[in-house]
């Protein structure tokens, strides 16, 4: 427990010192909250819909979460180039406790994020109901920072180079992102696009956001909740696996 703890402290450091990316991190959350919040805003309102506002800003919460928790992945390969991942794993400690550590801090660092991402929508407009929805909020924020920094995790186990990871991110974010619902809403969608986005774990984050800050569900928030722990606990033992056969 004590390595586990240390670890997750360690990551928590790293992200309070890093001040240009914890700005640049809130840039692009920033820029569609305000672009296309507002810029899409009196569209989505004739159409009938109310605020698009108040639709989008736990759909960009959840991007926010995606972007921090996966790119959490590249510190192992930035580790191994510099020989700080070959002295962790070299202690006499379990594999499996080096990799939970890391995850934790990780998933941290990125509900940290997404916290911030709400509280600047609050600022531009978006209104909660009820202030206390945002502890409701907590546990689908981290079940999805948990989910993509195992995946995270996992990808940069089996890669060396930091191009081939961030070209793996780029191709894996995007389809991710646009394809939960984030953007628009998931109901009647073609028939195609609704199966891909039942698969796509992301939507049960952005729809148990959207249930816990607006009240507007779609799948439902226990399915929500299932899914996601369900998910997570399947890559969280994929990570710990893959992490466990790196060479050093």
């Amino acid at each position: 427990m004590k390595v586990i703890y240390i670890l997750w402290l360690r990551q928590i450091k790293r992200y309070l010192r890093s001040r240009p990316r914890v700005i640049g991190s809130l840039a692009q959350p920033v820029l569609y909250l305000v672009a296309m919040g507002m810029g899409f805003g009196p569209i989505y309102k004739q159409a009938g819909e109310g605020s698009y506002l108040q639709f989008l800003a736990p759909g960009i919460i959840a991007m926010s979460l995606l972007f921090t928790s996966l790119f959490a992945g590249i510190e192992i390969i930035w580790d191994r180039q510099f020989g700080f991942l070959k002295e962790t794993l070299v202690a006499p400690v379990s594999r499996w406790e080096i990799m939970l550590g890391r995850t934790l801090g990780g998933a941290t660092v990125a509900t940290v994020q997404g916290m911030l991402v709400l509280a600047i929508a609050t600022l531009i407009g978006f209104r909660l109901p009820q202030p206390t929805q945002v502890i409701m909020a907590l546990p689908i924020m981290l079940l999805i920072a948990l989910f993509f920094t195992s995946l995270g995790t996992a990808i940069a186990s089996r890669l060396e180079d930091m191009q081939g990871f961030q070209l793996i991110m780029n191709f894996l974010i995007m389809p991710i992102f646009f394809l939960s619902g984030a953007l628009f809403p998931l109901k009647e969608l073609p028939a195609s696009l609704g199966v891909v986005t039942r698969l796509n774990p992301l939507s049960y984050g952005v729809d148990g956001l959207r249930t816990t800050l607006t009240g507007a569900a779609h799948f439902g928030l226990s399915t929500d909740l299932l899914v996601l722990g369900s998910a997570t606990t399947v890559v969280l033992a994929l990570g710990s696996y893959l992490f466990s056969k790196i060479q050093i």
